[in-house]
């Protein structure tokens, strides 16, 4: 599915809706290593943007959203609207992305 398909609005501009299927989502957990916290805890004594927390942040979405785009892909779907994300805290150190939209199969007029 291209990019282009994929929209946090709840219509594709310039197509129309053949079939609405449904929820979608793609859910991914992780936690941070131990490298990875230490770094981190380091970067916030010198302040501004923490990179290791960020690329984490990052990649954990990246993989929810090509999940979602899978589940959306195996219904037939070739768009998805609606896309947010949400995310929790699991456990101390473990969080959890959610990312979910509606699939559709859509067409130009």
């Amino acid at each position: 599915m291209r990019d282009s398909m994929t929209t946090t609005a709840f219509t594709l501009e310039g197509y129309r809706v053949v079939k609405n299927l449904g929820v979608v989502r793609g859910i991914t957990v992780r936690s941070r290593s131990i490298l990875g916290t230490i770094g981190g805890s380091l970067q916030t004594l010198l302040g501004g943007n923490i990179t290791l927390f960020t690329e984490l942040c990052e990649k954990t979405r990246a993989e929810a959203f090509e999940m979602m785009v899978g589940h959306a892909e195996q219904l037939g779907a070739n768009a998805i609207v609606g896309i947010r994300y949400d995310g929790a805290e699991v456990m101390q150190g473990v969080s959890e992305v959610l990312c979910y939209g509606t699939a559709q199969v859509v067409e130009a007029p």
